[in-house]
């Protein structure tokens, strides 16, 4: 039997400050959302309480920038499966379970395909997963076999595999998932509403990666919907970075064999290219392209200058802002935020190959001191 410990004054005021904590279990997006979102009380949530990720304030980048200028990453890889794709597919899931639907479908280059996987789980729905073949990180390929998800693999590229599903759930009793699902979007701009319920107003500019470009139409309807009901009196300017590999909204024209090793946006077809192109437009920004060796540069500055390691796909938006930066287009007093889409652990062979291997010490002190860089 425990014994009754006797409170010290310091122990109840530190409860006291305990107690001013409110404690509240994070619903998801989906319940935080609903006024927003497109369901009634007939819709069952499937959820992994997703979103409320966090918005990190910079400091090599902003101080790359200079004085004056506030960035801030929202960090879309922690979320349940590690990217910004759980914020659409609980939303997608829920509405595809209220019609009864008993399994989804899904083309992904890897990061849809494992948050559609997790979601069937919670459902109780079989999901099926069109790939690349051999274009898709083992990160998230792992994810989705794991989850039971039937992975098939296709002979051609994302566009020719988005072809395929969709083609597919006009014939079979299965949804379609990816994000010309318009519930896909609804969810996916929760996080232009976390990042102003975080800074109490709109960023300057909002920076993001651009791939199928669902990313970037479904912030600029966030922005939107609270600049309609007043929660926020101005909106962001958007900026979109694809790779030049891959960069169909720059060039203005498909890219039928799309390259880049950002394997996220390796896409030639953008599915929501009207969407993206509405979303610049409206808000006086821009689509640009980013190299892969810029991609790779603002991957590695993420990781070693920021402590946040991240998929290089995500790291576009941050190479894009390195890139706008060097001809002076941000000027004092503004703000920023680059959203970063997926965690650097989606893709850890680009990772390892880019880094040596630790040297190896005996079981030594000495050895272990003169080897340490210090």
């Amino acid at each position: 039997m425990a014994t009754k410990r006797r409170k010290t004054a310091a122990d109840r005021a530190l409860a006291r400050e305990v107690e001013k904590v409110t404690h509240v279990i994070w619903p998801g997006v989906l319940e935080r959302y609903r006024p927003f979102l497109p369901v009634t009380s007939a819709t069952p949530v499937v959820t992994l309480q997703e979103g409320n990720t966090p918005l990190i304030r910079s400091r090599a980048l902003a101080e790359k920038l200079g004085p004056g200028i506030e960035v801030f990453f929202k960090c879309e890889g922690l979320n349940p499966t590690g990217s910004f794709k759980d914020r659409g597919m609980t939303v997608a899931v829920s509405k595809a379970k209220e019609a009864g639907a008993q399994a989804v479908i899904c083309a992904s280059t890897g990061n849809t395909s494992a948050s559609a996987a997790a979601y069937a789980v919670q459902a109780g729905m079989k999901c099926v997963v069109l790939l690349p073949k051999g274009a898709i990180a083992l990160g998230k390929l792992a994810q989705a076999l794991m989850h039971g998800a039937q992975v098939l693999a296709v002979s051609g590229n994302f566009d020719d595999a988005l072809e395929l599903v969709r083609e597919v759930s006009k014939t079979a009793p299965v949804t379609l998932v990816n994000s010309v699902n318009p519930h896909r979007l609804e969810g996916q701009k929760t996080a232009a509403f976390e990042v102003c319920d975080a800074l109490g107003a709109a960023p300057d500019f909002h920076a993001l990666p651009v791939g199928n470009a669902g990313n970037i139409t479904a912030n600029w309807r966030g922005y939107a919907d609270y600049y309609r009901i007043g929660t926020i009196d101005r909106r962001p300017k958007m900026l979109g970075f694809q790779a030049a590999g891959a960069a169909p909204l720059v060039t203005g024209k498909r890219v039928d064999k799309p390259k880049t090793i950002a394997t996220a946006i390796r896409i030639g077809n953008p599915a929501n290219r009207e969407g993206a192109l509405q979303a610049v437009k409206e808000s006086r920004g821009l689509i640009r392209a980013v190299t892969d060796k810029e991609i790779l540069e603002a991957y590695q500055f993420m990781a070693a200058r920021e402590g946040i390691f991240v998929e290089p796909a995500s790291a576009a938006s941050v190479a894009g802002v390195l890139k706008l930066a060097k001809k002076k287009f941000f000027k004092r007093g503004i703000r920023i935020v680059c959203t970063v889409t997926g965690h650097g652990l989606k893709d850890p062979e680009r990772a390892v190959k880019m880094l040596r291997m630790p040297p190896t010490v005996p079981v030594n002190l000495a050895a272990v001191l003169k080897r340490m860089d210090l």
